[in-house]
């Protein structure tokens, strides 16, 4: 969640703290699509099965669900070591703002709790349950994932843009109002822009595995089904997610100046900014590098090219990201800006030939780029909270608290110790979680060939969605 850069003056174990938070972050981001968009993506290919009667799209469900459990066994665990770092890395910022924003980890956790007695139940009524009773059972997942999110942004969003409290004489928080913490001004924006992009995401993910069959030669129903269904959610929501995306940018502007400016690299407050694609920021306030577009910024923040932007001088040094930091914030905000012209582009082409035609399209290229847009998608979620976590710099809650005030005073070398302790779990964590989906996946490849030995009265996945279920059959 903080970049890895530090002030001057900033305590030596603030690198190894932001470290840790970065990479356990990145690495549990990962994980989040999956979470929060695959059990409504499930349960449309679920509902899409049940009313056409499709035994080929409940055989797809029934998969996918299996995916889930095993996803959110892994988002978890990742999930809790956050938590947890929460208080270890940043005491001084958990010890006195805690009781302002802390609720929304409380409702994470309650979310959490709630996913995964729904999974357990979801995945127990396969070949179990009537049909529409387990239909129905499922239908709580997507809002208890929508819960989680809510729970993580709403702190989030808080930290951004605090409200909902006093400051006595000696700096405390006093006379808080959890309404208004949870509903902060960028608390909108920000859930809806992340919840669109888990959307986005998981539909590109889900989509690009079945791409790469088609590309493999694979073209019957099955891939073709588990293609077009999360892609064409994905396809729906990225011109959305794109004007919201503009939407949080422009609330940016007005509600964090100093951060937005880091965004666009603007150095003095002036009117007709230029905007610049990429380049860099050097601590003189000079750019090199990148594309410069005259007045675009101004256009962009208010659609006038008078219109005045606040630049970093704005304030003095100490309370702005440094240079650097405003060179990674800029270059996370263009790619992640970047990707989503691109599957803006890839969304208009699958409309436009499912609109004209039927059908979808027969260039290999548009499959090969439906393969990468899966990874894409995550790139473009890590370089956005690289944006949200970066600009902040160097406030840890905004204009409230700074970064070097909140970290623990645990010695450097063993926070060091405690990150590669940490990065040898998760290697063994993911590595196990690959493990696991390709052996899933080469049971199932074994399960759909009709030459394939099956076991004494195992009835065929296909020809029985809820059927009778044999003692020694599995999932």
């Amino acid at each position: 969640m903080h970049t890895v850069l530090l002030l001057a003056d900033a305590p030596p174990q603030t690198l190894p703290a932001r470290s840790m938070m970065a990479f356990t972050l990145a690495s549990h981001i990962i994980l989040v699509p999956l979470g929060v968009a695959l059990p409504l993506i499930t349960l449309i290919m679920h509902g899409h099965g049940l009313r056409r009667n499709d035994p080929t799209a409940l055989l797809l469900a029934r998969r996918w669900s299996a995916v889930m459990a095993v996803q959110f066994a892994i988002g978890v665990v990742t999930g809790t070591v956050l938590s947890f770092e929460f208080g270890l890395l940043w005491p001084g910022m958990m010890g006195r703002w805690g009781d302002v924003f802390g609720i929304g980890f409380g409702v994470e956790a309650w979310a959490f709790f709630l996913e995964a007695v729904l999974i357990a139940v979801y995945l127990y009524g396969w070949r179990r349950l009537p049909a529409r009773t387990h239909f129905l059972l499922g239908l709580p997942l997507p809002l208890a994932a929508l819960l989680g999110a809510f729970g993580i942004l709403a702190a989030n969003s808080w930290m951004n843009t605090p409200r909902g409290f006093s400051l006595d004489r000696a700096g405390h928080p006093v006379d808080v109002k959890i309404w208004k913490a949870i509903f902060t001004p960028m608390f909108g924006p920000q859930y809806w822009h992340f919840v669109v992009a888990m959307l986005v995401t998981a539909g590109y993910v889900v989509a690009g595995v079945y791409a790469v069959g088609w590309l493999r030669g694979r073209r019957d129903r099955y891939h073709r089904l588990g293609f077009t269904v999360p892609f064409t959610l994905a396809a729906v929501f990225t011109p959305v997610q794109f004007v919201l995306g503009d939407s949080i940018a422009r609330q940016v502007f007005h509600k964090q100046p100093v951060k937005f400016a880091a965004m666009e690299i603007v150095w003095k407050t002036d009117t007709h900014q230029p905007e610049y694609l990429f380049g860099r920021l050097h601590p003189n306030g000079s750019i090199s590098g990148g594309i410069r577009i005259p007045q675009l910024d101004s256009i962009l923040a208010g659609f006038r090219p008078d219109t005045k932007v606040t630049g970093l001088t704005s304030v003095s040094a100490a309370d702005r990201p440094t240079a650097t930091q405003a060179t990674i914030a800029h270059w996370a905000f263009d790619t992640m800006v970047g990707i989503g012209s691109v599957l803006v582009l890839l969304a208009l082409w699958y409309a436009a030939l499912w609109v004209l035609r039927r059908r979808l399209p027969a260039s290999p290229w548009f499959f090969r780029c439906a393969a990468v847009a899966g990874v894409a998608s995550v790139v473009a979620v890590e370089c956005g909270w690289i944006t949200t976590e970066v600009g902040r710099q160097p406030w840890i809650v905004y204009q409230n608290m700074r970064v070097a005030d909140a970290v623990t005073a645990t010695r450097p070398t063993s926070l060091w110790i405690m990150l590669g302790l940490i990065v040898l779990v998760y290697v063994l964590v993911f590595g196990s979680f690959l493990v696991v989906l390709l052996r899933m996946r080469s049971r199932w490849r074994l399960a759909d060939r009709t030459d394939a030995p099956r076991p004494p009265q195992e009835p065929p996945e296909t020809d029985t969605p809820y059927g009778p279920r044999s003692a020694g059959s599995r999932l």
